[in-house]
């Protein structure tokens, strides 16, 4: 699996400014449905509640919000870049300016935590997340992370 596999094109944005988790999951939900057909408010609700079991700050800026929705038939992902970082809980108290959120089907199994996996060891490497910071061009975002090595099938 690569980020390429889970990332389409359309699905990565840079946001200017967002106030709150909850406005950024309206974002996030908002993209999903232009890009993948999923329902708003499904997606919505689906973060909050994942987020509200534990905040998805992984640290060092990034943050991997991830759901189970109806209506999809794969896992797909969603980045987004802030220009100015949210506080978002995270373990190291810093706060996120990177987001990668992940939706994957309710009934999906062990493809979700692959995707996880390799979006969290993908985020972990300093190189891309400062290439990430230093780009405003989507198209661009897109290139560098589908760029990053994948996982093979176990």
């Amino acid at each position: 699996m690569q980020i390429a596999d889970i990332l389409s094109l359309g699905a990565v944005k840079v946001l200017a400014q967002t106030t709150s988790k909850k406005r950024l999951f309206q974002e996030i939900s908002e993209l999903a449905r232009s890009v993948y057909g999923v329902d708003v408010a499904q997606t919505l609700d689906a973060l909050q509640e994942r987020e509200s079991l534990g905040p998805t700050g992984v640290g060092h800026g990034v943050a991997l919000p991830h759901a189970r929705l109806h209506g999809l038939d794969r896992v797909v992902g969603l980045f987004l870049r802030l220009e100015k970082p949210l506080d978002f809980d995270a373990v190291d108290r810093q706060p996120v300016d990177l987001i990668f959120a992940l939706l994957a089907p309710k009934s999906t199994g062990v493809d979700h935590l692959k995707a996880l996996a390799l979006v969290s060891r993908t985020l972990r490497d300093q190189d891309l997340r400062n290439k990430l910071r230093a780009n405003e061009d989507p198209v661009a975002l897109h290139a560098l992370l589908a760029a990053a090595p994948g996982i093979k099938a176990a």
